[in-house]
């Protein structure tokens, strides 16, 4: 498994680092589409879809990425629509968590399978329009997750049961403690003062990471404010995978990634911090 786990990483790395750092951002946003063209697929079989269905959501992904590129949506500043999809996300997901796996199935199908999508395409026009701000944007914002989920698993194996009496989430994911998730909210306090302290010293604040721009326009306190809720919000978003895969009876949302599962098994806390992000930063603007 740990063989796998690491050739997979290695072949998504050989594919994403020459993406994400070629000059133009059109090869970037070309491969988040796939990848969410595949996460519409797997959306599909966790919802009880046949194979031609999740093909055809795969589809409807693609031509809604596309129509949203040809359009133009990528350089355009849209405040109104990242915040709604902030607030949606918020609201749906502290509903989603309060009525549990057994909640999940009782929403019609003609209400989940869209929302999904939407969703996922939310997401692949935050991310593009991260990349098309810059490198140094997108991968503060990626950071944040990753800085997040790592500190979380360290200070969960550490401290996990030490200091709360009971788990997160016990019926959806029944690892995670609530010494985790502050451990990760500390990892990313932590991200956001180192990374927005060096834009400052170097004098690029407010023109290259989520952490520079929303310090140099707002001040440190929102910053901060702004760096934990964000990593409150990327565990939302893995709660919320792992009710959806219980509900459905799967240990993984596909397994298109030898030893790491599938697509939104790996993009499942980005999919409300992108759009989150975005909201962040066009609340920001002056």
């Amino acid at each position: 498994m740990l063989r796998q786990r690491v050739i997979t990483a290695i072949v998504l790395l050989a594919v994403l680092l020459p993406a994400l750092f070629y000059p133009s951002p059109a090869p970037f946003c070309l491969l988040a589409l796939l990848l969410i063209a595949a996460g519409a697929w797997e959306w599909g079989k966790l919802n009880g879809c046949s194979q031609n269905q999740s093909l055809v959501l795969g589809a409807v992904s693609v031509v809604l990425c596309a129509a949203a590129w040809y359009a133009g949506l990528l350089t355009k500043s849209l405040p109104l629509l990242w915040t709604l999809a902030g607030a949606a996300w918020v609201l749906a997901g502290a509903w989603l968590l309060r009525g549990g796996v057994t909640g999940w199935s009782t929403i019609p199908r003609a209400i989940r399978i869209p929302a999904g999508i939407f969703a996922l395409w939310l997401a692949w026009l935050a991310i593009s329009q991260a990349r098309v701000m810059g490198i140094s944007f997108l991968l503060s914002v990626l950071l944040l997750v990753w800085v997040a989920d790592i500190f979380a698993y360290f200070a969960g194996r550490a401290f996990g049961g030490r200091f709360s009496k009971g788990k997160l989430a016990p019926a959806i994911s029944p690892g995670k403690s609530w010494e985790g998730v502050w451990g990760g909210m500390a990892g990313v306090v932590v991200l956001a003062l180192a990374w927005g302290l060096f834009e400052r010293q170097s004098g690029v604040a407010g023109t290259a990471s989520l952490y520079g721009r929303l310090w140099s326009q707002h001040g440190l306190l929102v910053l901060l404010v702004s760096a934990i809720f964000m990593a409150a919000m990327s565990v939302v978003g893995d709660l919320v995978e792992s009710l959806i895969k219980r509900s459905a009876g799967a240990k993984d949302s596909s397994n298109l990634l030898p030893g790491h599962g599938g697509v939104l098994d790996r993009v499942d806390a980005l999919l409300p911090t992108l759009p989150l992000a975005m909201m962040l930063i066009n609340l920001a603007v002056p």
